[in-house]
């Protein structure tokens, strides 16, 4: 029984370094992540969709790996800017009038891995969500923007630093 236990012991010591229980592959070598504020450019600003995107995407990573979130350029670094904010008539009813309209959110996203350049990327990544037509925007948009923002950062981080 000892040895079981020893050999257990010596196994998951073995394997720190990189992995984490949320799946997260952390490249030996990189303590450290910065993510930089998304600046907005999209035709149609929302004020805090910026301050909101930046800081989840911060809170998932200190969250979810051991790497430290610096202000200076980490050992992996995220940065970016929100190119499309837009909202469209996604369903027709069968009287031909709008049933449901969808709200997108579009990023591009640059990750530099200063461990690991082959891991570097450049990519745009967009989510939707849609609602009734009969809903008045401006009372369901901070709650669309908190679920479309949760799973853009998702999609960030999976890209970054879950190695599936």
């Amino acid at each position: 029984m000892a040895f079981v236990f020893t050999l257990c012991t010596l196994l998951l010591a073995g394997c720190s370094g990189g992995y984490s229980f949320t799946g997260a592959s952390i490249p030996p070598g990189a303590k450290t992540i910065s993510v930089a504020d998304f600046p907005n450019y999209a035709s149609t600003v929302n004020p805090q969709l910026s301050q909101k995107l930046s800081d989840d995407l911060r809170q998932m990573f200190a969250s979810q790996t051991s790497l430290t979130v610096t202000s200076d350029e980490g050992d992996l670094q995220v940065s970016g800017e929100i190119v499309g904010y837009d909202t469209r008539a996604s369903a027709l009813s069968s009287s031909d009038e709008v049933s449901m309209n969808r709200l997108t959110i579009t990023i591009k996203v640059r990750f530099v891995n200063a461990v690991d350049p082959d891991a570097d990327f450049e990519q745009s990544f967009s989510r939707y969500r849609d609602y009734p037509a009969s809903q008045d925007f401006s009372s369901v948009e901070s709650g669309l923007v908190t679920e479309i923002v949760s799973e853009l950062c998702e999609d960030v981080f999976n890209k970054s630093v879950v190695n599936w």
